[in-house]
């Protein structure tokens, strides 16, 4: 690789820093600005196509890596730097926008299917490994374990386009913010296995990881607390800097766990989880910062792992890769959630869906380079084996989630998810501001704005009608496909959301038929909401 091809990328290769000039910066600025625009190109592609964004990001990689363009890279431990940075700033989002009220009932059950469910899985696929790829067990259980965390940007990306209810889409937005932090600990203790590195005892490693968790967790906890006080009194008044402050505590969670050896994922998702339900100003601008910062995380992450993998390599991969991928998906993953929630009586079609909706994403490819970085000989082809089966894994999983929630029956009829409006004059007036649309099955049809019965503090402003826009009355009556604007005060929102949901279900005699159904949505204070109602 040339000198000038390497500073046009951005890679380090000795010699080259000396030599780096204002001129290289420019061709940098330009590569970089030239694959962010090709990204959002990706996004659109993807809305048309229904394919993942991150394997587009995953493509532009392989674009320019050294069976593209011909830039080689192949430094798996800055990879693996730039991975964990990112996986911070994804975690710091689907921390920030999650909702206390929403997951706490998911709490237990994520943390079972965090732990004893990661644990069943890696026994699961490392057999598999073992008898049907006759991998040694050491081999076996690591390439299971790094298989074993869903991934969290996977997980937000889909509840954004599947209307799941609380119960289900709050125990995978638990379940991907904490199992990250355990399988990295068991992922470096088994990559560590295979180097000459002092080995402890198993018992050891298992205090060693409880340990890790729990600090990790109480300082995730505590400087969350403090600093969501401290970001207040500091940046207040200005949206930007308050949203630069939230995200720099979430940061300083992840490190100062890591500092003292605790587990800085957990402590940062923890963090930013106590954050984000704090009820902090600014939460339009402080959501839309860190959903920028996430995204761009994203495709660099995904850029940089498809610069480092090598599409030569790959194709020796595609039979292991499938036969691990059909193990994990139709039995290791299915059993995983079974042995876990079965004791907390959750029905068997949440469980098939939990089953399915296990992603695999970016946290497994980039736990792929600690067996390179720790110094584990002959695991060069565990990189490219996880490569291609989540690359498979995700064009089999993600485009029939919604398919098969439909099937199920798990799809709910009111889904909230955040919209981008400014809200300073909302947030003075303890209000919020609600988008719901009609879906075609809803029975909101024909029923008039009177007939909704919402509680005092609560009124529709607007209805949006195809092409036409309407100031209701009284008299006027919904159809399917509206979309209404609905102004409330924050202390009634909840009982609007019920409202809507029982109206939806029951017609304009919800009154008279009892539905204990409360609100579905993730957001909750005093931030812009759409939902959808079927």
């Amino acid at each position: 690789m040339s000198p000038r091809l390497a500073s046009i990328a951005g890679i380090d290769v000795p010699g080259l820093a000396a030599a780096y000039g204002l001129a290289d910066l420019t061709r940098s600025l330009l590569v970089g600005a030239a694959v962010l625009l090709l990204a959002l190109v990706a996004v659109r592609v993807s809305a048309r196509s229904g394919l993942p964004t991150m394997l587009l990001y995953l493509a532009i990689g392989f674009a320019l890596g050294e069976d593209g363009l011909g830039l080689a890279f192949d430094d798996a431990r800055l990879t693996q730097v730039l991975g964990y940075s990112a996986l911070v700033f994804i975690l710091a989002e689907g921390g920030l926008t999650t909702s206390w009220p929403g997951i706490r009932k998911s709490v237990a059950p994520a943390a079972m299917l965090s732990t004893v469910g990661v644990l069943v899985s890696v026994g699961a696929v490392a057999a598999a490994g073992h008898l049907l790829l006759d991998l040694s067990w050491p081999v076996a259980l690591l390439v299971a374990a790094i298989l074993s965390s869903t991934d969290a940007a996977a997980v937000f990306s889909v509840l954004r386009s599947v209307p799941l209810p609380r119960r289900l889409a709050g125990l995978l937005e638990a379940e991907s913010g904490f199992n990250d932090a355990p399988v990295v600990i068991l992922v470096t203790a088994l990559s560590l296995r295979l180097t000459d590195a002092d080995q402890l005892p198993w018992w050891a490693l298992l205090l060693t990881a409880v340990l890790e968790l729990a600090a990790g967790s109480a300082i995730g906890l505590a400087i969350g607390w403090l600093g969501g006080r401290v970001v207040r009194r500091l940046a207040g008044g200005a949206s930007g800097l308050f949203a630069i402050g939230v995200l720099t505590v979430v940061v300083l969670a992840y490190a100062a766990a890591a500092s003292v050896h605790a587990s800085g994922f957990i402590a940062a998702y923890l963090a930013a989880l106590v954050l984000g339900n704090m009820g902090l100003p600014h939460r339009p601008a402080v959501h839309g910062f860190a959903e920028a910062l996430g995204t761009l995380a994203q495709i660099g992450l995904f850029v940089l792992l498809g610069l480092l993998a090598s599409p030569s390599r790959l194709p020796a991969q595609i039979v292991p890769a499938v036969v691990i991928g059909l193990v994990l998906l139709v039995f290791a993953r299915p059993l995983s959630v079974f042995v876990s929630l079965t004791p907390f009586r959750i029905g068997w079609r949440d469980q098939v869906f939990l089953s399915w909706a296990g992603l695999r994403g970016a946290v497994p490819v980039v736990l792929a380079t600690v067996p390179l970085t720790v110094g584990a000989m002959g695991t060069q082809w565990i990189f490219d084996l996880v490569v291609v089966l989540v690359v498979v894994y995700t064009l089999v999983q993600a485009p029939t989630l919604a398919w098969v929630a439909r099937r199920l029956g798990v799809v709910e009829s009111v889904s909230q998810t955040s919209i981008e409006v400014e809200t300073t004059p909302l947030e003075e007036l303890n209000a919020d501001l609600m988008s719901v649309s009609i879906g075609p099955e809803s029975r909101l049809h024909g029923v008039e704005i009177f007939e909704l019965r919402l509680p005092p503090g609560a009124a529709v402003t607007l209805v949006v009608r195809g092409s036409e826009t309407l100031v209701p009355i009284p008299s006027t009556r919904m159809r399917r496909g509206d979309q209404m604007l609905i102004v409330t005060t924050a202390d009634v929102r909840r009982q609007v959301e019920k409202r809507l949901i029982m109206v939806s279900r029951h017609g304009r005699l919800a009154g008279w038929v009892s539905d204990s159904t409360g609100p579905t949505g993730p957001g909750h204070g005093n931030s812009g909401t759409r939902g959808t109602v079927p």
